[in-house]
């Protein structure tokens, strides 16, 4: 008997309520980066230690992705992300509720930032759980422009709140916001439709420890997790360190999230054109070469601009080119990789681009004795351009096919 499969509209909502869930983790990541140098007033402690509360995230990524991957693999993405939705939102409420005690606001959102891999190690699985092949690159590219949207929200709205509220009310709103994504998705979202959304052959995938040495034997995966290393340690080190970037050129926090929205909106255009072009053409390595080689001169200008036109529209060309590049080699990845479950080879992706918290860290001892960040991005326009040789060896999955 022929198994049907069919795609079901109910995905769409799946997929709302994981975006959701999204959004309110690169909230609770990226809020204290916009206002580094009030938030370092208010608890009493350096810029580093604000920059920590950002980079712990990355830190908390690394011995855990690979476990929870397993989780995602095993136990499937609504249990997983439902209980990384509901750790998000216990720890979101209590570093509102932390006050002025930088200590327990650190652990609190070190409390989140376990949280984190349970949301990003699923960005493949829902899509491949509920969407067929040829929508797959753009699922994942509207989960990335929520993971955008996000962030634009943490980097806007928070120096906008500062007017009116403490930090710490800011931060308990935030929480509130996530614990109320987290009962949404645990009541909203389905593991699997009634059937499968695609033939027989696409959907199946090996046991997740098979599936890892799999994938660690491709050699264009490889190629992926460099490109992944590249692009999340620039996007990363530039979120992170948005103000002080700015600040020795005369721009002022205000400034910061809004040159930091505007990089995101770039990047929230970008992840749904990008993605959906290359789903059209089934072409993930061209698409790869635009979105490096489209990031450079952002970054050039992020680096040099000292007019303020200039400098914001230099963030909105790194956003829109840079963060496109994030669907379109997960999707690739996931292709080339293949019967490598989704979740691992997810996992691994997000793994590589997390441990660029190296470059988070590099960026911060780079800096000139007056603070500026100059050398740091000079750095990250050279990793660029070896990041357009990297893509250069990853072929379409469909060419690797034939030449096996």
């Amino acid at each position: 008997m022929t198994t049907q499969y069919k795609l079901y509209p109910y995905r769409w909502v799946v997929l709302t309520v994981f975006m959701l869930v999204n959004i309110t983790i690169q909230i609770l990541w990226i809020s204290y980066a916009p206002i580094t140098g009030p938030a370092a007033a208010f608890y009493g402690v350096d810029d580093l230690k604000i920059g920590l509360l950002s980079m712990s995230f990355m830190i908390a990524f690394i011995p855990l992705s690979i476990p929870v991957s397993w989780v995602i693999d095993t136990y499937g993405f609504h249990l997983a992300v439902g209980i990384g939705a509901a750790i998000m939102g216990i720890f979101g409420i209590m570093r509102g509720a932390a006050g002025t005690n930088y200590p327990l606001v650190l652990w609190s959102t070190i409390g989140i930032a376990v949280s984190q891999p349970f949301l990003l190690n699923a960005w493949t699985k829902v899509p491949a759980n509920w969407f067929a092949l040829e929508e797959r690159a753009t699922a994942v590219g509207l989960v990335t422009l929520a993971s955008l949207v996000g962030t634009a929200l943490g980097m806007a709205l928070t120096p906008m709140l500062m007017k009116s509220l403490t930090i710490s009310s800011i931060q308990l709103y935030y929480g509130i916001f996530a614990a109320g994504s987290a009962v949404l998705f645990i009541a909203l979202s389905r593991e699997t439709p009634p059937t499968p959304p695609c033939p027989p052959g696409q959907e199946v995938r090996a046991l997740m420890f098979n599936g890892l040495k799999h994938a660690l034997t491709v050699k264009v995966f490889w190629f992926g997790l460099a490109i992944t290393f590249v692009g999340l340690g620039i996007f990363n080190g530039v979120t992170t360190w948005i103000e002080n970037i700015i600040r020795p050129r005369g721009f002022t926090p205000t400034d910061a999230g809004t040159l930091g929205a505007l990089m995101i909106i770039g990047g929230v255009i970008g992840a749904v054109v990008i993605p959906a072009l290359s789903d059209k053409q089934r072409k993930r390595q061209l698409y790869l070469y635009v979105a490096f080689a489209g990031a450079i001169p952002g970054l050039i200008g992020l680096t040099f601009a000292t007019a303020s036109a200039l400098l914001f529209a230099s963030a909105f060309v790194l956003g829109f080119f840079l963060t496109s590049a994030m669907p379109v080699v997960m999707q690739y990845t996931a292709e080339v990789t293949h019967p490598t479950p989704e979740g691992t080879s997810n996992g691994l992706v997000q793994l590589f681009g997390q441990a660029s918290v190296v470059f988070v860290f590099l960026m911060e001892a780079l800096k000139n004795s007056d603070g500026s960040f100059t050398p740091a991005l000079v750095v990250a326009i050279a990793f660029l351009a070896v990041g357009l040789f990297f893509i250069s060896k990853m072929k379409d999955p469909r060419e690797l096919s034939r030449n096996k």
